[in-house]
């Protein structure tokens, strides 16, 4: 089995590979390759044709593909290498030498490893199975994730169906709400089993209202109908416990079930890594460098935690391959102290990425994103370090759907910290009502 040295590999082509693999050639990473599974670069932005991306990172509004191509023109006037239709099957870690061992294959070069000094992990997310979602009947034709449904239509020019309803109102779900009923299609309803929306406002007003189609909140699927093929499926209302409540069971007649359920990061290789895993996100646990437990290998984007919008994954993945370059090239300027912050998430905010900081390796300021477990309305964000409060931020509405972040001041960090005894403190995020 064929063997190749590079200083640091990138698994995953998309918006994240793609942003870390230039922000690591700009800082003066040469020996680097991205591993992608798809024949072209791009990832999933390559099958989102509508357009509202890269108003924060190019000022301007794209399509997927067009921001996408941004990135790529990008990673070719750095001449970066890439392996495409290459499936990573394996990833390991030599303690003796500090190597990360990736294990590939494709079509010309059979079975291959690659041996490197550092690893970024951008494998993305993927969608949740109906199998996860446990709706009694049959398992008929007609029945679609959202994501599979935006392939079909927008790459192939295929229509899954001309009566549809959508379970889960997760962007994807909302967006081909939209654009199924672009191409012709009736969409009944979309079904939702928590008492709020799991994607942006704006797709809400822009893909469901503009067109009339209605958000059934605290519903869900409870039966569907068909042997061969969708032929309806059975909404009801649930309780606070989630539970179908006898009696509010309405039948929609229907050829297909489109399903937004939320998406899981691809983490398989993270696992057999053996690196250190956050149960909330289902991604690795990450410090302030977006550095896993396994030291050299970094994770970004929806691998991580599942972004609202790619502009924040790509910001994301350039610090990763910022960070990860000065590993390689020796830049780091501080030394580990020992110091270190641990995050925890209380009182309605589900996890924070990073969990961990070590003061010594912040730089000026250090971005924390979060989401909240519920819609708050009139709250407040705080703040505190070792007890003392560092901010506390007004906040009129916060929702599971949007990503929420607090900028941690260094300076500011290190006034509170500095002086204790004990190396390791504690930096507190709830939400509290307003006095």
């Amino acid at each position: 089995m064929a063997e190749i040295k590079k200083d640091l590999v990138i698994i995953g082509g998309g918006p994240a590979g793609l942003s870390a693999a230039v922000s690591a050639a700009e800082e003066g990473v040469k020996d680097l390759l991205i591993i992608e599974r798809d024949v072209r670069l791009g990832g999933i932005l390559n099958q989102c044709i509508h357009n509202g991306f890269g108003l924060h990172t190019f000022k301007e509004e794209l399509t997927g593909p067009e921001y996408a191509d941004r990135y790529i023109q990008m990673a070719q006037k750095a001449q970066i290498p890439f392996m495409l239709d290459t499936m990573v099957i394996d990833l390991s870690y030599d303690e003796s030498t500090g190597d990360k061992i990736v294990t590939a294959m494709n079509k010309t070069e059979g079975l291959f490893t690659v041996r490197a000094s550092a690893v970024i992990l951008a494998m993305g997310c993927r969608e949740r199975p109906r199998g996860a979602l446990n709706i009694a009947g049959y398992r008929p034709s007609g029945i679609y994730s959202a994501g599979t449904a935006q392939y079909y239509v927008n790459m192939e020019g295929r229509m899954p169906g001309k009566k549809v309803v959508i379970l889960g109102s997760g962007d994807i779900g909302l967006i081909m709400a939209r654009r199924m009923t672009y191409e012709g299609a009736k969409v009944l309803c979309v079904a939702e089993l928590q008492p709020y929306s799991g994607g942006l406002k704006r797709n809400i007003v822009q893909c469901l209202d503009d067109f009339g189609i209605p958000l059934l909140l605290s519903h869900t699927v409870v039966d569907i109908k068909g042997k061969r093929r969708v032929e309806g499926v059975t909404i009801a209302e649930v309780d606070e416990n989630k539970k179908p409540i006898p009696g509010t069971e309405e039948f929609y007649e229907c050829d297909t079930l489109l399903l937004s359920c939320g998406l899981i990061p691809e983490n398989e290789l993270t696992n057999k890594l053996g690196a250190k895993m956050n149960p909330v996100t289902g991604g690795a646990s990450v410090n302030e460098s977006l550095e896993t437990d396994i030291p050299g290998v970094y994770a970004c984007g929806n691998v991580l935690h599942v972004h609202d919008l790619v502009d924040y994954v790509s910001g994301e993945a350039a610090v990763a391959g910022k960070n990860a370059a000065n590993r390689i090239l020796g830049k780091n300027a501080a030394e580990n102290d020992g110091t270190v912050i641990n995050i925890k998430t209380e009182n309605g905010v589900r996890y924070s990425v990073p969990s961990v900081v070590r003061p010594a390796f912040m730089s000026d300021t250090l971005t924390v994103r979060f989401r909240v477990g519920n819609e708050y309305r009139d709250k407040n964000l705080s703040v505190y370090l070792d007890g003392v409060q560092l901010m506390k931020l007004p906040k009129r509405v916060m929702a599971p759907g949007e990503m929420e972040q607090i900028i941690l001041v260094k300076s500011k960090v290190l006034e509170i910290i500095s002086g204790k005894e004990s190396e390791e403190h504690e930096l507190i995020i709830r939400v509290e009502d307003k006095e």
